[in-house]
């Protein structure tokens, strides 16, 4: 989080957003949200339910919940032992 002085009033988000936030603050926050946004998307088009995705993946249904909703900031191992549940791609193989 950037040092300057905010000025909330009369200011649009984005210009609020860069008083708050450094540019890679600002970036790691989109490509979160874009990664979620794919995994709501990939989940709904497979007719999966949250529900069904706690079941293959182990991880529990509220903090599914949660990460779609954006309300929590999950690790990245949770994400990829989402993604690797219906996928059914290796991510450790990539790193």
């Amino acid at each position: 989080m950037s040092k300057s002085k905010i000025n909330p009033k009369g200011s649009s988000w984005d210009e609020l957003e860069k008083q708050l936030f450094t540019s890679e603050e600002i970036a790691e926050s989109e490509v979160r949200v874009a990664i979620i946004n794919e995994m709501i998307k990939a989940r709904e088009e497979n007719g999966i339910t949250q529900k069904q995705l706690e079941a293959m993946s182990g991880i529990k249904q509220p903090v599914i919940s949660r990460m779609e909703n954006g309300t929590s900031d999950p690790q990245l191992s949770t994400v990829l032992k989402i993604l690797n549940s219906f996928l059914n791609i290796n991510f450790n193989l990539l790193f």
